[in-house]
């Protein structure tokens, strides 16, 4: 029998070979077709033998997905290592910024029962301050006179201005909407708090009765707001004119910073010293609180030690590659030119000089490389670094041309950011790699897939010829006999 694919069969008693033609020789190679006598009729394996020869056809692949696990290994590490220079970039990214950790700053008060501070921003400038408080700020406040809880109101009242009209046990707004149930001291105190009247409403109840308390909602000496009552009636008591009276007179915090006077209409102030808010609590005119605001160097160490530990992630990720794994395999990315091209420049900007100010290197900040390439923080140089050169340290990570703007530039040139990084590139070619390998197996097995068929049916058809031979042979038997008259059978 004869292929018409790229593989033929020769079947003669015993065994056989189906051998490839041409250039497919390294490929598939030969595989032998056992079918015993060649007159059992018994053929032979069909199943078997095309899935022997598709084994041989798929060895071309083998090269293929081999390289394809490798470049999965080397992406998983690139993309590791990736992911901690972007956690290095971040962490030097909080010392670098300019409203970051090298701004903030903190304060702390000589008498927290007098002048108590809130926070000190980025804006706050560090020094000591001399905070003198005359008086505190007051809020007005109004008091109806007493009546019973319950009882039923009508009439009008004027707050500000704006009228509340109360009729046959209902309310209406200025725009004569009506609002139900707003007859009583308590649901006229919900219904002022639900608008906009510019005051809080509360009813407080004493000895001799209930009353309608109002607070300004502006604090201060313009806080003042008008109250009239006249027209408004206890239909219970029978009382035409309800009296409001002021409880509280509304005024403004008088205090000095430094000797200059200042007044404020909260005793929340944030404008007395720029970048500081401070809540006043008492008044005391004769007394000086110290209000001290300096840097907050207890973040900044931390930051520089964020720092330090994201790169000697980045480092020990770098020198893990250098070895073999826990099988004795080389790492993925050993002797990659990427790998030597990151550590040497991670190196270069670590080791870059800045050419002005008292702190021109990291080593005066208490950073030292390790013998390994990682790096070792001395927390006591820092914090003397930051106690006698404040500025300097900022300078050192924020300036133009500073060590933070040289090694933020090579971070960016070596991450996994495009279109330039060198992890990122290398992830590119990978991918490219990738998909022309995956491209070369599915054409493969197209190809395979098709002759796989092909095979089939031509080994099929051979194995029945194979099968038939018994019926054919017993056929020429038969006619033999019957041409010669000889029975091979005397018994039959």
């Amino acid at each position: 029998m004869h292929g018409r694919g790229r593989g033929t069969c020769s079947c003669t008693p015993g065994t056989a070979e189906v051998a490839p033609r041409g250039d497919d020789k390294n490929i598939m190679g030969s595989v032998g077709i056992s079918f015993g006598s060649p007159t059992s009729g018994q053929g032979f394996d069909v199943s078997s033998t095309v899935s022997q020869i598709v084994a041989n056809l798929q060895a071309v692949e083998t090269p293929w997905t081999n390289q394809l696990t490798s470049l999965d290994a080397q992406d998983t590490a690139l993309t590791g290592i990736g992911t901690d220079l972007s956690s290095l970039s971040s962490s030097l990214s909080t010392l670098t910024q300019v409203d970051g950790v090298m701004s903030e700053m903190e304060g702390s008060s000589s008498d927290n029962s007098v002048v108590d501070l809130t926070s000190a921003t980025t804006g706050a400038v560090a020094g000591s301050y001399t905070v003198v408080v005359g008086q505190l700020a007051q809020t007005y406040s109004y008091a109806s006179g007493a009546m019973g809880a319950g009882d039923t109101l009508s009439g009008s009242l004027s707050i500000g201005g704006q009228t509340i009209t109360i009729s046959d046990g209902t309310a209406t707004d200025a725009s004569g909407n009506v609002i139900p149930e707003n007859n009583t001291l308590s649901t006229l105190a919900s219904y002022i708090n639900s608008g906009d009247y510019g005051v809080t409403a509360t009813v407080v109840t004493g000895s001799s009765g209930s009353e309608l308390a109002l607070m300004s909602d502006t604090s201060g000496a313009g806080g003042a707001v008008t109250i009239d009552g006249s027209q408004l009636e206890d239909a219970t008591s029978g009382v035409t004119g309800i009296s409001f009276s002021q409880v509280q007179q509304g005024q403004d915090a008088q205090l000095s910073v430094d000797g200059v006077s200042t007044s404020s209409s909260s005793n929340t102030v944030t404008t007395a010293i720029p970048g500081v808010t401070m809540q006043l609590l008492s008044a005391a005119p004769d007394e000086s609180v110290q209000v001290e605001i300096t840097s907050d160097n207890s973040d900044v160490e931390s930051a520089v030690s964020s720092f330090v530990s994201a790169y000697n992630t980045v480092v020990n990720d770098l020198n893990t590659q250098e070895g073999d794994d826990s099988s004795g395999n080389p790492e993925p990315l050993y002797g990659s030119p990427d790998m030597a091209l990151v550590q040497e420049q991670l190196q270069a900007a670590l080791s870059f000089a800045q050419s002005s100010g008292a702190i021109t290197s990291l080593s005066q900040l208490g950073v030292t490389a390790n013998d390994d390439g990682t790096l070792s923080l001395d927390t006591d140089t820092l914090d003397s670094a930051l106690a006698g050169n404040y500025q300097d340290v900022v300078n050192f990570f924020q300036a133009t041309g500073s060590f933070g703007a040289n090694m933020t530039s090579a971070l960016g040139n070596l991450g996994n950011s495009g279109p330039d990084g060198t992890i990122y590139l290398a992830l590119q070619q990978d991918s490219s790699e990738e998909s022309q390998l995956n491209t070369n197996i599915s054409n493969e097995q197209s190809q395979i897939s098709a002759q796989q068929s092909q095979l089939t049916t031509e080994l099929n058809a051979a194995n029945y010829t194979l099968e038939e031979i018994p019926s054919q042979i017993d056929e020429v038997s038969e006619l033999y006999s019957a041409i010669t008259g000889y029975n091979e059978n005397p018994n039959g």
